[in-house]
């Protein structure tokens, strides 16, 4: 989630587009310049809405603990706080459950550590119906510690876990039915049970600190507050993770993001590394996922929303680096601020746009069709219409060629 001041507004956007399939493309060493920063090759066409749905803003969990005691009484695009419930909000990731529902993750809360103690993690169940336009909440877990397997002090006695302790930004759904996160405090990858259930001591990667850490004692982090584990892949032979932190690493060349293995069998980092490189360093990732083991769909944006929104794209990232630069070769398969819309979806116009701060989900349907998912940040966005809270929004859109995907990247 991007850190927002509640006196500024910030716009919540999760969206996922697809790519070629680099492989049968002999064309990526004649990759082009775009803004003068990275290489990128030739781009897929305009993208196609196919569907649209929307959870109203003022969702709340049924019967659930007041939240937002520290964010201020607003009144924030129209809404005041507190709440007498927890917000569904901050679809940070999305794991399809293949029966038309969907595994959401909210992300740490209202945008901080310190106003976000009383908001509890938590994966909704949703289902979203592009007939009706409208999207069902059918249940979820609040994320806990039962085991104590977090060595330092939680906010709760009870060991439920709140924003203040973590701030969750992606996540996975492992062949065994566990849940891994992407975290953004530590950062750190947390494994939870089906149910929720932290099942091991939260996992750090070397030489990566961020100011929150617990560990830090006194030294200098390492990355910039909220630019932990953005995105993570679940590699397409279930054995490895790839999680993809948000912000540059402090001595690295500016824009360029880390993309480490780790080893689900030896619950080790293996040493291997590629590289992302933004299209801008001022730009920031939302989310990953894989097409093959050698490539993946990665969300790139910019911080504006609204109006302001001119950067919200998907990504073919290929590890191969054909043209030898050190970095991941980049297709730009979907442009989020120009996609088709023929049939008027949603009651938008012939293009549609998703101009939202925060675009952190993408799903892969078939090799031609991605879910996307706004993280809505409530009730500080208003990248829709200015001066309301956005709500939740699912799309699918059709992409203008195959990406010919490895089969389990489907699962």
């Amino acid at each position: 989630m991007k850190r927002l001041s509640i006196t500024v507004s910030a716009v919540a956007l999760t969206v996922g587009l697809a790519s070629p399939a680099m492989a049968d493309r002999d064309s990526e060493d004649s990759g082009r310049a775009t803004a003068g920063f990275a290489r990128t090759a030739a781009a897929f066409g305009q993208a196609t809405l196919t569907g649209f749905a929307s959870l109203p803003a003022q969702t709340f969990v049924p019967d659930s603990e007041p939240s937002g005691s520290a964010i201020g009484a607003g009144p924030f695009n129209g809404i005041t706080g507190p709440f007498a419930d927890q917000p569904v909000q901050g679809f940070s990731g999305a794991v399809n459950r293949h029966d038309g529902s969907y595994d959401v993750l909210s992300d740490n809360g209202y945008g901080n550590k310190a106003n976000s103690a009383d908001f509890l993690l938590r994966v909704h169940r949703v289902e979203p119906d592009t007939k009706t336009g409208k999207v069902e909440v059918l249940g979820g877990f609040n994320l806990s510690d039962p085991f104590h397997k977090v060595p330092f002090p939680l906010t709760r006695t009870d060991r439920v876990l709140t924003g203040a302790d973590f701030d969750v930004e992606s996540i996975v759904r492992a062949y065994d039915g566990s849940y891994w996160l992407g975290d953004e405090f530590g950062p750190f990858l947390l494994h939870f049970s089906s149910t929720g259930k932290l099942l091991e001591a939260p996992i750090s990667l070397d030489g990566v600190q961020a100011p929150e850490n617990p560990y830090l004692n006194g030294a200098q982090p390492t990355t910039a507050s909220s630019k932990g584990f953005e995105g993570m892949v679940r590699a397409v032979d279930g054995r490895h993770l790839y999680p993809l932190l948000e912000g540059t690493v402090n001595g690295d060349t500016p824009g360029d993001l880390r993309f480490s293995e780790f080893d689900l069998k030896s619950r080790d980092y293996t040493g291997k590394r590629f590289t992302y490189r933004l299209e801008s360093p001022s730009n920031a990732i939302g989310d990953a996922i894989a097409v093959d083991r050698n490539r993946f769909l990665v969300i790139e944006r910019d911080g504006g929303q609204g109006a302001d929104a001119t950067f919200k794209r998907i990504y073919l990232a290929d590890t191969r680096d054909r043209n030898g630069d050190g970095v991941m070769d980049k297709t730009l398969v979907a442009d989020l601020m120009n996609i088709a819309n023929p049939k008027g979806l949603g009651g938008f116009g012939e293009t549609f746009t998703f101009p939202f701060t925060t675009i952190e989900d993408v799903v892969l349907l078939d090799n031609r069709t991605l879910a996307v998912l706004n993280d809505n940040n409530f009730p500080f966005s208003s990248g829709r219409t200015p001066g309301k809270a956005d709500n939740n929004e699912f799309i699918t859109i059709k992409l203008t060629e195959s990406l010919k995907a490895d089969k389990r990247a489907l699962k």
